[in-house]
């Protein structure tokens, strides 16, 4: 052992090296150091509530309130086709109720498509007779 301190002193006084030794460091090294670690800073990531998981049943009320606010635009533009350019804005009306039913508005979207397709029906087929 007192060879061993012979050994790093020679060493440190020649300067060989830049770091210490520690003679302790082997078979019967104590493990009690203090060792230097680092605290993430980003969140952590829950990755069992993914919506890529299959039995995520999470809170959507977001995409529910975007929805209904594009079933209502699309049932006001399928009524308003009823009476004034039924081709043009019964195609719109069906085409943003099927985004605000993809978006969770099911039933504003479902009756602003009926209706939609109702108006370009009734546009095409019956109006050019009166």
């Amino acid at each position: 052992m007192a060879e061993q301190d012979k050994n790093v002193r020679n060493n440190q006084d020649n300067n060989d090296f830049d770091y210490y030794v520690d003679p302790n460091i082997g078979a019967n090294a104590d493990s009690s150091y203090n060792e230097e670690t680092a605290a993430e800073v980003a969140a952590p990531i829950n990755y069992g509530t993914t919506r890529r998981d299959a039995n995520y049943q999470g809170d959507n009320t977001q995409e529910k309130a975007g929805g209904a606010g594009l079933g209502w635009l699309a049932l006001a533009l399928s009524i308003i086709s009823l009476f004034v350019m039924p081709v043009l804005l019964g195609a719109a009306g069906i085409i943003i109720g099927f985004i605000a039913r993809r978006r969770g508005a099911t039933g504003l979207g479902a009756w602003a498509i009926g209706i939609g397709a109702v108006s370009i029906i009734v546009g095409i087929f019956i109006l050019p007779f009166f």
